[in-house]
């Protein structure tokens, strides 16, 4: 099975290796108006798309559950975590991150991705297949930022 959203999150997954490719040490320093510097929102990146994998694996070895969160509060306790990595050990981690759960992603049979997306549609998990409307995104910020 061709993954519905293999092109998409493989593109966002290579504009983010581009795009950390060519920080510099400025750059991971620079803050965005809501307080979150280059580095930290690449933690930030990393931990969403670690937590997707640790779903997927669970939900694929004990079926389905809400796997509910509150993103804000996490978001807000993060951050001082988010914070505290080095720049270059945060860039990393966010491309290891994205490879992870794509490559997960991909061995999805048809029937496993159709179950995901009814459950996740039917409840509060903010499980997105579709890794790219997140990266891109913060993607996004941190280009307006560095311009």
């Amino acid at each position: 099975m061709t993954f519905p959203y293999s092109e998409q999150n493989t593109q966002s997954r290579r504009r983010l290796e581009t795009l950390v490719r060519g920080l510099s040490e400025e750059d991971f320093a620079c803050s965005t108006d809501y307080g979150w510097t280059v580095s930290a929102l690449l933690v930030h990146l990393a931990f969403w798309d670690y937590r997707m994998s640790a779903i997927l694996r669970r939900w694929q070895e004990e079926g389905f559950d809400p796997s509910p969160i509150d993103m804000m509060v996490v978001n807000d306790a993060l951050k001082m975590i988010c914070h505290s990595l080095a720049p270059r050990a945060a860039a990393e981690l966010a491309l290891s991150a994205a490879e992870k759960i794509d490559r997960e992603l991909e061995t999805l049979t048809r029937e496993q991705a159709k179950k995901i997306e009814e459950h996740a549609a039917t409840t509060d998990t903010q499980f997105r297949m579709n890794r790219s409307l997140h990266r891109d995104g913060h993607l996004n910020d941190i280009e307006a930022l560095l311009k």
